[in-house]
């Protein structure tokens, strides 16, 4: 399957693609915009000491690519060999890694508010599934790869120093908004927007709710500019993507105005055009936490 077959053309719709695969008795998803392709299981070369999950390396068209087997990730026992089931080539986070699954089906069209929160009792920071779709009398998991790719290699993801870097500012008087539904990359933010200067940010878990809050400021009458000085918006949410949130506001002319940035693990030079579509001030590819504090440097005066 080539990058850009099957993908939504239109932005902003809140309809994702996700690709179907089974580990076990089970069937999870992956969004479709970050396969880049699915292959057969090809030679792997073992790499000494590396972490438990990485099965060792393979080379792809001249890239040195990681395979992570998905039965020691999700603990499943290690029923397939090195050469069976299939290969799940994904793009994300400026970083290509590949995914060994059972096997690859099928390719479902869903709207995120068919996608439901996990409960409480399994979604914490340490949960690995950040959305279910009920299908008949099936469910179908979607996983966090972002954060299953960062508990292998800590130093792909959100770093504060890089911010520390930047040096102080004051910015405690400014008010963000963020909608980003990973609790542990609400914490990473908290934490290094609050190093930035940056100490009064209110985060929401998916675009609806943070679109709900902003259209009560307006209901109460204010002017939403006083309140909430930038947005700041992921891409993959339950409920309410971020392209679909930017789009709303956008059609809103009470809330046109608010700036929005989208920090994303899908901001890619290919897939740019989509928050251009919608309205995005601008687009940061996760984890760039220190060129996301510069852009919102920039917005906020």
């Amino acid at each position: 399957m080539s990058q850009h077959e099957g993908i939504l053309l239109e932005s902003g719709t809140n309809e994702l693609e996700i690709v179907e695969f089974e580990m076990g008795h089970n069937r999870y998803g992956i969004n479709v915009i970050k396969v880049k392709e699915i292959i057969m299981p090809t030679p792997i070369t073992p790499i000494p000491h590396s972490h438990p999950a990485i099965e060792g390396i393979i080379q792809l068209r001249g890239d040195v690519l990681p395979v992570i087997s998905m039965e020691r990730v999700m603990g499943l026992p290690e029923t397939i060999g090195k050469q069976e089931g299939k290969y799940i080539v994904a793009a994300f986070n400026k970083q290509q890694v590949v995914f060994h699954v059972h096997e690859v089906t099928q390719i479902h069209r869903v709207s995120w508010n068919q996608l439901e929160k996990p409960a409480d009792l399994y979604s914490g920071e340490a949960a690995q599934v950040i959305g279910v779709i009920k299908r008949n009398d099936d469910m179908l998991l979607l996983l966090d790869f972002e954060k299953i790719v960062l508990e292998i290699n800590p130093d792909s993801g959100i770093r504060v120093e890089e911010v520390k870097k930047l040096g102080k500012r004051e910015r405690i008087d400014k008010r963000i908004l963020v909608a980003e539904d990973s609790p542990l990359l609400r914490k990473l933010l908290n934490d290094t927007l609050l190093e930035a200067g940056y100490a009064n940010v209110d985060f929401f878990e998916n675009g609806k709710d943070a679109l709900a809050y902003l259209e009560s400021i307006v209901a109460s009458g204010k002017n939403v500019a006083d309140v909430i000085q930038l947005v700041i918006t992921d891409i993959e949410m339950p409920q309410m993507d971020g392209h679909h949130f930017t789009r709303r506001i956008r059609e809103n002319h009470q809330l046109a105005m608010l700036p929005v940035i989208i920090f994303s693990s899908l901001i890619t030079d290919e897939l740019k055009h989509k928050g251009i579509s919608v309205g995005a001030n601008d687009q940061v590819s996760k984890p760039e936490i220190a060129e996301l504090v510069l852009k919102m440097d920039q917005y906020i005066l």
